[in-house]
């Protein structure tokens, strides 16, 4: 437990270095987490979980989860400086008198791009990936959650009744308040008894899931 702790708190500081952390800063993090600079080189040494190269290590699934959200806001600041140039050259040429057309026909772009964002099946996006699933809920109340179970549950529940929606990681945070409020949240140390009985709340996996599935509307 020690070492999924280490584990994440370097994922976390990697994300907000922004992708990288020089092998020198070990025994800093080591002092920052309270623990021994040879157990965090262990972690990161150890395992496959990083890969080191220049005297840094970083986490291949981060750097690709992290690209891809600055292809997202490259993409999302072109398309506003365009929208901004396209409505100013409109504006300079039919003058004041056609700004209310302007205004509605950048409504129904928006009201387009609404439509695009469609929403998806859990397994059609990257959070198929449990890893890419892990990395959004560092730094909020959820990083102790139990993500297989979580994965695993969410996944089914999407493909056996068809359910899209918009914000996977919005609804899996809403499925683990929920467990929260009713003290069925399955922590990352749940696992099942001798005798297939849950040590979090006398259910086994079956059940919790049932209940899950059949909780959720």
């Amino acid at each position: 437990m020690e070492g999924y702790g280490i584990y994440w708190f370097l994922i976390e500081q990697l994300a907000n270095a922004g992708g990288k952390l020089p092998l020198d800063l070990i025994p800093v993090l080591a002092m920052q987490m309270q623990t021994t600079d040879v157990k965090v080189n262990g972690v990161v040494h150890n395992f496959n979980l990083f890969s080191i190269e220049s005297g840094e290590f970083y986490s291949e699934r981060l750097q690709n989860h992290l690209a891809l959200r600055q292809n997202l806001s490259e993409k999302g600041k072109l398309g506003a400086a365009n929208r901004w140039k396209n409505g100013g050259a409109i504006g300079d040429a039919i003058g004041e008198g056609n700004a209310k057309e302007r205004k509605g026909k950048e409504r129904k772009v928006k009201e387009t791009k609404v439509k695009v964002s469609r929403q998806t099946l859990f397994s059609e996006t990257q959070f198929l990936d449990i890893e890419i699933f892990k990395a959004a809920f560092v730094g909020t109340q959820y990083e102790e959650a139990n993500f297989a179970y979580y994965h695993e549950v969410i996944k089914n529940w999407s493909d056996s009744k068809g359910e899209k929606k918009l914000d996977w990681i919005a609804t899996a945070k809403n499925w683990m308040a929920r467990d929260l409020k009713e003290g069925k949240f399955v922590h990352i140390n749940y696992k099942p008894n001798a005798t297939g009985i849950s040590n979090n709340h006398k259910q086994n996996f079956s059940e919790r899931e049932w209940d899950a599935l059949r909780n959720l509307h």
